[in-house]
């Protein structure tokens, strides 16, 4: 049986404010491993935490989005720290770096997510605001504010590190890192200090990322295993490192996952399946991606 075409109409619509709001939670995790080849799999967990913050923020009267650009500094220097340990435990040493990075990334995630227990404990948090919980019409079709937010953040996020990352020289220098190293010396720039200088945007724009997941909804300290395999995939599908191709996998990614819920026949307990089915289409036809460099 297939979808009214109104519903398909409505799945699209709201597929398109998901997916961009993949893409935001996914940004991060495309600079820290699509540019640096770095094992992130804390992103989520670190973005958790950024939503937890946010919302210690929002009780004393914060607009969410207003905390999670006030958490950005503190969490570019989290960021900083994060790889200095992990370039000189592992990358200096330089041997089996990935699958060590990988165990201290799960490491990073797990020591988050107890902290946030014993601090929290294990119920929802959520926050309020004066776009959450409140909705407008597109014709037939009620589409809540926060996702719309959502996808506005993305939308700058995506312009504004697209810009950094073409107009300035630590920018231009991000991706000389990821592709010729030794060339980046011969430059007189330091590889090290600029990975680390990313790591620290990563994370810091992860940490945005983390109040914009709080406002689409209700966050627990386990919810970063809902999100490891979609970012992996949006950033997979996008092609590592690509700014504007994370919005478009976003949007494949939130579409697709919008069309299997509003599907009679599959519903909302596949949509999980479909970022692992997508990543596994790709690395199977297109390993570099849809923009991959």
């Amino acid at each position: 049986m297939g979808i009214p075409l109104d519903l398909l109409l409505e799945a699209v619509l709201f597929g398109i404010l998901l997916g961009g709001f993949y893409a935001a939670v996914s940004m991060g995790l495309s600079v820290s491993f699509g540019l640096l080849d770095v094992p992130n799999v804390a992103h989520p967990a670190i973005m958790v935490l950024g939503s937890y913050c946010t919302f210690l923020l929002v009780r004393v009267g914060l607009d969410p989005i207003v905390a999670g650009i006030l958490l950005m500094p503190a969490f570019f220097v989290l960021g900083m720290a994060v790889y200095r340990f992990y370039y000189e435990a592992f990358e200096r040493r330089g041997t089996d770096a990935g699958v060590r990075g990988i165990a201290f990334f799960f490491g990073v995630a797990l020591i988050i997510e107890v902290g946030l227990i014993l601090a929290f404990g294990v119920d929802q948090r959520m926050v309020e605001a004066a776009y959450i919980g409140t909705s407008t019409r597109i014709g037939d079709v009620r589409i809540p504010l926060r996702m719309l937010v959502a996808f506005g953040v993305a939308v700058v996020m995506t312009v504004a590190l697209t810009l950094y990352m073409s107009t300035t020289f630590i920018g231009r220098a991000i991706k000389a890192v990821a592709q010729d190293e030794p060339a980046l010396r011969l430059m007189g720039a330091d590889p090290v200090r600029v990975k680390q200088w990313a790591f620290g945007i990563a994370t810091a724009v992860t940490a945005l990322a983390g109040a914009m997941l709080i406002i689409v909804g209700p966050v627990e300290p386990g919810m970063d295993r809902v999100y490891i395999g979609r970012t992996f995939a949006v950033v997979v599908l996008a092609g590592l490192g690509s700014m504007t191709g994370t919005v478009a996998a976003g949007l494949i990614l939130g579409i697709s996952e919008s069309v299997v819920m509003m599907h009679p026949d599959l519903g909302a307990s596949w949509a999980p399946a479909v970022s692992f089915m997508l990543l596994l289409l790709m690395l199977g036809i297109r390993p570099q991606g849809l923009f991959g460099r």
